[in-house]
């Protein structure tokens, strides 16, 4: 016999991290190859782990709820000699109730019982083993870890009496300011996305154009097509035009479907793409995911809106997969479900537009020379200004405006 240990693996698309979301085996337990083992969450979707072994866990390497790096181990099996075996990954499945983590006998953490994930600190098992060995309340720790997790030092400086002043990389998480109210951990998608939109402003100089648009054609356009036999399997929204639209002006001004490349060599290039994976934000039970329309370009109508009600669901409903979420080339969100006019949206790093949909309202419009009440939506586009000029973003814009205001067909 002999004990393996199975690691994090990069279950596709560069992932770096994943959360430890719930363990479906515990200490003790027998194991078969591609059992699902545990449930991790990426920035882009919640993951299903097979076990590469058969033989009997020995221990839970890594607590539920911890953030950990790609190659960490997170499971020991005791096998027969059996090699690991090559397995594939699935998209979880809803769950009513997470089960918890047994209590470990050959773990350092046995006599622990598994912390609650609201506000409980990370740390790793061996760490809190430390931590009860020293008498250390581990929410009166500072972390220091690179994920916001519980070090051995962190615990040693605590027992000690040392100083616990906050590290200077990230005052906003490791700050020992008395709680005053419900503190969230910031985790998994909520984390990613943060990170990425910081990433996104620090280094794309964003530009936002706006223009309000008299779009009665489009709402007549939608209520006739959710009746004709082609559109039956779909959701038929303004939304759905929209995202037309955006494809047809991305064949008159394909510069904003691009990015901006740093070269290794220390020069730049801009990379225009030809096709449209068209980005969607959709708000989740996980926090804000942005899942992409593959070749939305080469799309009928009927087929954009049955791609965009099928991504907007199976987010809805963490059937995501993380290819679902990768390689988009630029994005629409639409505030207006949430009764917002507008805004300025934020580019996903590596894209070099987004447009923002507000409401339809109705409001007084000038038509041939008098005032009539029409249904008025206002669009507005960030543009990465290395890529995107100013011409080029309001001749982008105006293409989207005229195509809501008079869609063909």
């Amino acid at each position: 016999m002999s004990i393996q240990e199975f690691t994090l693996p990069d279950v596709g698309e560069g992932l770096t991290e994943a959360e430890i979301v719930n363990w479906r085996v515990g200490v003790g337990d027998d194991v078969a190859v591609n059992q699902p083992i545990v449930d991790i969450e990426t920035a882009k979707a919640v993951v299903v782990l097979p076990c590469p072994f058969a033989g009997r866990v020995a221990a839970l390497l890594v607590d539920q709820g911890a953030v950990v790096p790609v190659g960490t181990p997170i499971l020991a099996v005791e096998v027969a000699g059996r090699e690991p075996v090559l397995v594939g990954y699935g998209v979880e499945e809803p769950v009513g109730r997470r089960r918890r983590l047994k209590a470990a006998a050959t773990s350092p953490a046995a006599s622990e019982p598994p912390t609650p994930r609201s506000g409980a600190p990370l740390a790793k098992p061996p760490v809190r083993a430390l931590a009860r060995e020293l008498g250390v309340d581990l929410t009166r720790v500072v972390p220091t870890g690179p994920h916001g997790d519980v070090t051995r030092d962190d615990v040693r400086r605590t027992a000690s009496g040392g100083a616990t002043a906050s590290p200077a990389g990230n005052p906003a998480l490791h700050t020992n300011r008395p709680v005053r109210g419900e503190r969230i951990p910031v985790r998994s998608v909520q984390r990613q996305m943060a990170q990425a939109m910081v990433r996104s402003v620090a280094t794309a100089p964003h530009v936002t154009e706006w223009v309000d648009v008299d779009v009665s054609a489009t709402v007549a356009l939608v209520e006739r097509l959710k009746g004709e036999p082609e559109f039956t399997d779909a959701r038929v929204t303004p939304l759905t035009i929209a995202a037309a639209a955006v494809v047809h002006a991305v064949r008159r001004t394909p510069i904003v479907n691009a990015s901006w490349i740093d070269l290794p060599d220390g020069s730049a290039a801009i990379e225009v793409y030809p096709f449209v994976n068209l980005g969607l934000a959709v708000a989740s039970d996980r926090g804000l995911v942005v899942p992409n329309v593959r070749d939305a370009g080469t799309l009928s109508l009927a087929g954009l809106a049955r791609a965009i009600t099928d991504l907007t669901q199976r987010a809805r409903e963490r059937r995501l997969t993380p290819a679902d979420s990768v390689e988009g080339t630029i994005t629409i969100t639409n505030v207006g479900v949430f009764g917002i006019d507008g805004g300025t949206p934020i580019l996903n790093p590596g894209e070099a537009a987004i447009l923002a949909l507000g409401r339809i309202i109705d409001r007084p419009w000038a038509v041939d020379g008098g005032i009539a009440v029409r249904p008025v939506m206002q669009i507005s586009l960030s543009f990465d200004h290395r890529v995107v000029d100013g011409a080029a973003g309001s001749t982008f814009l105006a293409d989207i405006a005229a195509y809501l205001h008079e869609p063909p067909g």
